[in-house]
């Protein structure tokens, strides 16, 4: 295509935004927490774009705050959904025309979903875990996602046992959950091994993080389970602060009652730890299993938290 790959040995926003001025970038891939740093960096290291770029984004449910914090600084953000065993991006948020006539907000939570099947895709669904038949696509009812395609791998390495539960009847089962939409387009809700189950419901830590990040004061959060005595466990929010808001920070007491007021009370999270910043791969990705020891470190909650 005679372009320009412009490679940095590690992410820092002032870098980014010199490298797009410097090279006339017009496109770049990122996980959604290198969109929430290039969203949240101080004016300082910030300058306005040259040009539009074109944003790839993918690898979590990125949060609806954050699309819109990017559209605002004249990013154009495209959310991709795939795995490993697929080759790559096999989902892709294609827009929609009338969707431009929407408000900032609503254009924000429908990027947000993972969207319609690419070419080389045969198939996309959601189906119901006992029945195994596809959900009503109502945006609501939740089940595992299931891709068939071209593209799906033959099988993990001498490991059949692994082949064998994933792939099923051609279709491959990927361990995420999430709702198909009226107009066909899927939404993750949650990875399987992510979701909390509290008091028999189950609820979608993806939820409860695009409340958090709404946040004025958060900069990052992720929500995972902390065992409870009382619901069995419960949403343990981790986040890290903004700088400007690292002096006068809000208390756990705030940041509930923030959620409290946008979630329905089962989701809210009981327990909320500041950090001063979430632990993540090499690629920005942030390590849930880290931080579901460190919930399960802080012991389980009391009964008398259960109101």
């Amino acid at each position: 295509m005679g372009g320009t790959n412009v490679c940095l040995r590690k992410f820092d926003a002032r870098i980014v935004y010199g490298a797009i001025h410097r090279h006339r970038v017009t496109h770049l891939c990122g996980a959604p927490v290198v969109l929430n740093m290039l969203a949240n960096a101080p004016d300082s290291d910030r300058m306005p774009l040259p040009n539009p770029v074109q944003i790839l984004t993918g690898g979590a449910p990125p949060p609806a705050a954050v699309h819109f914090r990017m559209e605002k600084l004249g990013f154009s953000v495209s959310h991709g959904y795939g795995l490993t065993e697929m080759t790559g991006v096999v989902v892709s948020c294609a827009w929609k025309g009338q969707w431009n006539l929407l408000p900032a907000t609503e254009r924000a939570r429908l990027k947000a979903r993972q969207g319609v099947r690419t070419l080389c895709m045969t198939e996309v669904d959601v189906v119901d875990e006992k029945t195994g038949k596809g959900v009503k696509r109502d945006g609501l009812t939740i089940g595992e996602i299931v891709l068939r395609g071209g593209v799906i791998f033959l099988g993990y390495l001498k490991d059949p046992k692994g082949t064998a539960k994933s792939l099923k009847k051609g279709w491959f089962y990927t361990g995420d959950v999430g709702v198909m939409h009226p107009d066909g387009y899927l939404e993750i809700r949650d990875r399987s091994k992510d979701v909390i189950i509290s008091g028999g419901e189950n609820l979608s830590s993806v939820e409860v993080e695009s409340v958090l990040y709404s946040h004025p004061a958060i900069n990052e959060g992720a929500v995972v389970a902390r065992p409870d005595e009382f619901w069995g466990e419960t949403p343990c929010a981790f986040v890290s602060l903004k700088e400007e808001y690292k002096e006068k920070k809000p208390s756990e007491r705030e940041i509930i009652a923030f959620c409290r007021e946008r979630l329905p009370q089962y989701m809210v999270p009981k327990t909320v730890v500041t950090v001063e910043e979430l632990p993540k791969t090499s690629t920005g990705k942030i390590q849930k299993f880290v931080l579901r020891e460190m919930a399960k470190g802080l012991g389980p909650l009391p009964k008398a938290s259960r109101l």
